[in-house]
């Protein structure tokens, strides 16, 4: 009979791979995980452990890696990280106990949106999985967070996509096979393609209506005729949660509908250049999340990220929470002192859902509860503290069953035992009492022994490889007993057993393995009753959150003199001694300013120097109105907002590359969605429009862009330029005003004030800006000698209106139609610089400055700068 090609073992391995072609399948060995065959090499490149080889296949060798089963934590994190999945392959059946290979099978799959375990997931950032089903009209989104127990759904369109998945950040994401939409083709997230027949409308519904045992999804906002895309996605996703969980999770605390009204709408763009919770270099400091998270707990820091990407459009709700801030200003430090003593209840729960808890998760989860109820603060001032302090009680008898079931600092691994507490069980106490009190019997048999043979240094020992054993000398071996049978021999020694160790022995080994199995059993019977208590956990670990992010909130406030926005059904955003929450803690002094903008007045004109400031006063009137929205005190002296529905951003750009668009492109596609989309309710902020083309083609699309934000859409804009010709839009448009950022020079430096000013820029001061970024002074003097020459030039032929100019020098300039755009300035070249000329720049500055105008901050930090003016 000829030898079979494959052993039984590999024959089972290959049918679990074929089962999970898509994934690494890390198949249990005895104290490793094996992979084989490709899957060895791509894990060996991946992780950089050995690759080796075992066995053939019609004559070509097995290529083989593996990871040990103690340490395969840490190589799952790095491969998820990397976007890959893992199928876990357990041994199931008991080893020896048949002729073939021992029953293995796959019991869950790690992915990138499945994880539950701490070890693969980063503290501060929630993990989610969303799953995307195309229909005609409509394209149906959900999502779900496993460590969370959140779970959505929502319809939106192809051109609103991208911008939701930016909101979402899904760490994986759930798409039909037969479905290639071009978001997904320069995607970065990792996709998984499933069967297009499991994002069926009629399939998603029973798939929840199971889940949820109901009849419809009526109660949950849902309607299966009116959502069919939404529910739809959301059945796929369950189902995939259920498929790699190897088992339904029991804690998706209902399915909820969200609608375009509940935030205030931010594109991509606009997430990306608020720098929100990642600057843009991709970092995750500086940046507003970083600069705001002073909460306690890592539940509260992901909660605070949730807020910030997501501010309320709900007054009541926003309201609620500033309420909370403002009872919380004297009581925040004692809040968060007993916080800070609470472990990650969230995540824990979400262990315990899904069955793979560890025996330290449930002490901490114990030890968290008391530490919950033990909170004290007063909320009588606020309906939404009130609330969330009558959370923590209900968690109380979670916490007494902990306490009674597990010891005070159980064992790491509860296959080491030493986790279940004493006089939790009768039996188990018993089992404990033979293996505890082993050593007075021994030392009781090793006096008795002693007594009856006279041999004074006879012992009696353990090891793990012989157990129990009376060790003897060489010379004394020769007078043991006939009733000791030989065990062991030595070099110097000989070991012996006796009946009655023997049976002590068998006693003992017997009530360990009986105490570990029982251990084991109690402690699944208790993550079982633990799951029926899922909805008191979850609850008292949002309540814990948001109770630690209002106090970081009420701490921002109290700290760093944030105030309390006020609101107003009106067009209205005025802003008094506004900062920027993040540039102001990189900086010594950082220069408050004002925001205006009503119905009259819609649309501001920013000019101004190179690194005056521009950009970060507009990023600052967006992030205060986004804080504001969140419930958080702005950084500001006061601040009055009227309804805002969405903020836009169009700042800065670079190649898209990968879609094969150049910057120009990329700020053309980001601002026709602004003008497709803002509304009279929206802010728009948009700097340095048309800068990417020629300079008349730059300066027409900015005109008719400014325009259309005027005309058509009376959104509330910053708009910041250098083409000149664009100061004289407030002629035409009422609406429009020129605002501009101050500086003073002296000789050819250049000192930035950062303070906001009525009316155009007077200067460009672009030569001393290069200055200041390193140019050497022989580019420099020939940058001076080429401006001078161009600026003959322009006076020599056509006027060209500057942006420098004043108002009535303007009206003498002729029309648009005739001007030839050379410069930026086209004033006569500069004197050399005396101290007589930067003492009339001087004494022309502190002209300008209103004092009953200046808060005693703003007054501070222009001193320092005329300070550093004047040495």
């Amino acid at each position: 009979m000829s030898k079979p090609a494959v052993s039984p073992m590999m024959q089972q391995y290959l049918g679990i791979k074929s089962q999970h072609a898509d994934k690494l399948v890390f198949y249990r060995m005895g104290d490793f995980y094996e992979l084989f065959f490709d899957d060895a090499v791509e894990a060996a490149k991946l992780l950089d452990i050995t690759l080796t080889t075992r066995g053939q296949i019609d004559g070509v060798p097995i290529q083989m890696a593996g990871v040990p089963f103690h340490a395969a934590e840490q190589y799952l994190a790095r491969l998820v990280k990397m976007g890959k999945s893992v199928a876990i392959c357990e041994q199931v059946g008991e080893v020896g106990t048949g002729k073939g290979p021992v029953e293995r099978k796959v019991v869950r799959i790690v992915t990138p949106g499945t994880l539950t375990d701490s070890a693969f997931l980063e503290d501060k950032e929630t993990n989610r999985i969303a799953a995307v089903a195309v229909g005609k009209k409509h394209i149906g989104l959900a999502w779900a967070s496993l460590q969370s127990g959140e779970f959505k759904a929502k319809l939106t369109t192809a051109d609103k996509l991208a911008d939701e998945l930016a909101r979402l950040q899904a760490a994986e994401i759930l798409l039909p096979d037969s479905k290639n939409l071009p978001v997904f083709q320069t995607a970065s997230a990792n996709i998984t393609r499933l069967n297009a027949w499991q994002f069926a409308a009629d399939s998603g519904e029973k798939m929840l209506t199971d889940y949820f045992g109901c009849q419809d999804l009526n109660g949950f906002g849902l309607n299966t005729a009116e959502h069919a895309e939404a529910v739809g996605a959301a059945g796929a996703l369950l189902n995939y949660i259920r498929i790699t969980q190897n088992l339904m999770p029991q804690h998706l605390d209902g399915i909820s509908l969200e609608t375009e009204s509940q935030y205030i709408g931010m594109d991509a763009a606009t997430r990306r250049n608020l720098e929100i919770t990642q600057t843009l270099s991709g970092k995750k400091a500086p940046t507003l999340f970083s600069t705001l998270d002073q909460c306690a707990t890592y539940m509260g820091s992901r909660l605070l990220a949730l807020w910030l990407h997501h501010p309320l459009r709900s007054r009541s709700h926003i309201q609620a929470r500033q309420e909370a801030v403002a009872a919380l200003r004297t009581q925040y430090q004692n809040i968060q002192g007993r916080l800070k003593n609470t472990a990650d209840i969230e995540r824990i729960a979400a262990r315990i859902a899904v069955g793979n808890a560890r025996p330290r998760d449930l002490a901490a989860l114990r030890d968290s509860l008391f530490e919950l109820a033990a909170l004290d603060f007063a909320a009588d001032t606020s309906s939404l503290l009130l609330t969330l302090k009558q959370v923590f009680p209900a968690a109380l008898p979670v916490a007494e069953k902990l306490k009674a079931a597990i010891l005070p600092e159980p064992a790491v691994w509860l296959r080491d035992g030493g986790v279940i507490n004493n006089g939790f069980h009768s039996g188990l106490d018993e089992l404990r009492h033979i293996q505890n009190h082993g050593d007075e019997f021994l030392l009781a048999l090793e006096a008795r022994e002693r007594e009856r043979t006279g041999l004074s240094t006879l012992k009696v020992e353990f090891n793990r490889v012989h157990g129990f054993y009376i060790e003897l000398s060489k010379i004394q071996a020769e007078q043991a007993p006939a009733d000791y049978q030989r065990r062991q021999t030595l070099k110097n020694a000989e070991r012996f057993i006796t009946p009655e160790l023997k049976t002590f022995e068998d006693k003992v080994l017997t009530a360990q393995e009986q105490a570990l199995a029982l251990e084991k059993q109690l402690f699944d019977n208790l993550l079982k009753e633990l799951q029926a208590t899922l909805p008191q956990l979850q609850q008292a670990a949002k309540a814990a959150a948001a109770l630690d992010v209002l106090s970081a909130f009420a701490a921002l406030a109290e700290q760093r003199q944030f105030v309390c926005p006020e609101f107003a059904d009106y067009p209205v955003l005025h802003i008094r001694n506004g900062r920027h929450p993040v540039v102001e803690q990189q900086v010594r002094h950082f220069t408050a300013n004002h925001t205006d903008f009503d119905h009259k007045h819609r649309l501001m004109l920013l000019t101004g120097p190179n690194m005056g400031g521009k950009s970060t006063y507009m990023r600052q009137v967006a992030l205060i109105t986004l804080l504001a929205h969140t419930g958080c005190f702005v950084p500001a002296d006061s601040a009055k907002i009227g309804p805002i529905d969405q903020i836009f951003t169009r700042i800065g750009a670079s190649d898209d590359l990968a879609a094969n668009r150049s910057t120009f492109m990329v700020e053309m596609s980001e601002t026709a969605y602004i003008l497709h989309h803002a509304t009279e309710q929206s802010l728009v902020l948009m700097d340095e429009i048309g800068r990417g083309t020629s300079t008349f083609d730059g300066l027409a699309l900015a005109q008719a862009i400014a325009e259309h934000l005027l005309q058509k859409n009376q959104s509330f804009s910053l708009f910041a330029t250098h083409y000149f010709e664009l100061t004289r839009l407030p002629e035409a448009h009422a609406a429009a005003v020129n605002m501009h950022l101050s500086a003073l020079e002296q000789g050819q430096d250049i000192v930035f004030l950062h303070q906001i000013q009525p009316g155009p820029a007077n200067k460009s001061y672009g030569i001393a800006v290069a200055k200041l970024a390193g140019l050497p002074a022989r580019t420099l003097n020939a940058a001076r000698k080429h401006l001078n020459t161009l600026e003959n030039q322009a006076a020599g032929a056509q006027p060209q209106l500057d942006i420098f100019s004043s108002l009535t020098e303007a009206d003498t300039m002729p029309s648009e139609n005739h001007r030839v755009h050379q410069n930026e300035n086209n004033s006569s070249p500069p004197a050399p610089p005396t101290d007589e000329t930067a003492a009339r720049q001087l004494l022309a500055e502190l002209a300008k400055l209103h004092p009953d105008e200046l808060s005693p901050r703003q007054a501070l930090d222009v001193l320092y700068r005329l300070k550093e003016l004047a040495e």
